[in-house]
């Protein structure tokens, strides 16, 4: 098969810099905004984080199947819904938007606006996320890809480290910046999607125009290497997400230092542009659950570090985050291509391409994920009596800092790699059943 165009694999990474603008802003700040500037209280916020992403994993479930039912001849099965990306970008300015009111009717909005945005962020993100086995079949070309989508959002995630958490850290106005991040965004964010379905290609055609709801099922039934995955997966996410939420807290209220984090943004960069450009050699070697094991078991050893370093030792813990990142980093590359990987194995064991419902259960999981680890560390402060607007913490709230950032999610990450253990769809078994689908048809 023809390789990818440069063109198309960059057009892929705008499209998850535009995820990002949803997605990273929401998994950074979100539980900041909330407690910090709208007053809503940590365990109700962290409430809200999980039914969401509940909400949110549904949604995604949903949309794969929508997607699954629609094909367009001109514009094809995916691409056509990323040109309504600017939806939930905009309903993500409204959520960092909360009214100065009751209590209660700032949760119902908090909730009602966050809704909205998990629903429309479904319909655009989980056929973005099928482009990837619709593009090419070849596993150092989907690497490619992945590496791309990785980029992507983290260029997102470095403007956010390097430029707003300073921000907020200095004692800004708070809401302003939250404001103006997300307008400016929408308007970016809308143009990077419409450049994705412009530069992308669909060119592995599905076996069938639109799958019924009964193929889906037993296609899913068969895809004894996609549940291993979605399991895996469900305790990494939440794990990482875990991480990311607690980031900000560990490093203004445990180590006093929220000027390191441009110097983490700083080491994410470096981390997923080395990764971005090494790992399609590094997958032609190893294999990709190899790395992801790998990746797993050093997410591990970070959290370990970041749980037991003293805060007079500010530079090793800035180590354990680090392997945490490098971690999130190799993982979060490979599983992209894993998912595509499945989509084969679906077909070859029932003889019908489900892409959709494919991505849509594992973005599903992922969104499980993702308002589990904020919820983890949202209960966690309020477990240990976080005070928002305390100059200094109490040993306590510190703890639970400490166990958010780095004991738990070090936990979760190596239960993740020992899940994979039962992952039997080796890349060398990936390319067998590619060529004998070829073959076939």
């Amino acid at each position: 098969m023809k390789q990818l165009s440069r063109l198309g694999i960059v057009g892929y990474g705008a499209g998850d810099a535009a995820n990002s603008m949803i997605i990273s802003t929401a998994n950074m700040f979100l539980l900041v905004y909330y407690t910090d500037v709208a007053g809503i209280g940590a365990a109700a916020a962290g409430t809200l984080l999980v039914v969401a992403r509940v909400f949110n994993a549904f949604t995604d479930i949903a949309a794969g199947r929508i997607v699954d039912r629609v094909h367009s001849r001109r514009w094809g099965k995916f691409r056509p819904y990323l040109m309504f990306g600017f939806i939930p970008l905009l309903l993500s300015a409204a959520v960092f938007h909360v009214p100065d009111a009751d209590p209660s009717v700032k949760l119902l909005y908090a909730y009602c606006t966050y809704g909205l945005v998990c629903l429309a962020y479904s319909l655009v993100n989980v056929p973005y996320g099928c482009l990837v086995g619709a593009m090419t079949q070849d596993p150092r070309e989907r690497a490619r890809l992945a590496g791309a989508r990785t980029i992507g959002g983290l260029s997102v995630g470095a403007t956010l480290g390097f430029f707003i958490a300073p921000l907020l850290g200095a004692g800004g106005d708070m809401q302003q910046i939250f404001t103006v991040m997300t307008l400016v965004f929408a308007a970016v964010g809308s143009g990077l999607y419409v450049f994705t379905g412009i530069a992308c290609r669909e060119r592995i055609a599905g076996s069938v125009p639109t799958i019924t709801l009964r193929q889906s099922v037993d296609a899913l039934k068969a895809n004894s290497p996609l549940v291993v995955l979605c399991i895996s997966s469900v305790l990494f996410v939440t794990g990482a997400s875990a991480t990311g939420a607690a980031q900000f807290f560990y490093l203004r209220d445990v180590l006093s230092r929220v000027d390191l984090f441009p110097v983490m943004a700083a080491a994410q960069v470096a981390i997923t542009l080395v990764l971005a450009v090494v790992m399609p050699r590094i997958v032609a070697r190893w294999g990709k659950r190899a790395v992801y094991t790998a990746g797993g078991c050093t997410g591990a050893l970070g959290g370990v570090l970041v749980f037991l370093v003293p805060a007079t030792l500010p530079w090793l813990a800035v180590a354990g985050i680090v392997l945490a990142m490098l971690s999130s980093a190799s993982v979060g590359i490979v599983t992209w291509a894993l998912i595509a990987d499945t989509v084969e194995y679906g077909e070859w064991k029932t003889g019908v391409r489900v892409q959709g419902i494919n991505y849509a259960l594992l973005a599903a999981t992922r969104k499980l994920g993702m308002g589990f680890g904020g919820g983890v560390v949202a209960f966690s402060l309020a477990w240990g009596g976080y005070a928002s607007a305390a100059a200094v913490q109490s040993g306590t709230a510190l703890l639970a800092i400490r166990a958010a950032a780095g004991l738990l999610p070090g936990a979760l990450t190596l239960a993740a790699a020992a899940t994979m253990y039962w992952y039997r769809l080796t890349d060398k078994r990936h390319a067998e059943l590619v060529a004998g689908l070829q073959e076939s048809r």
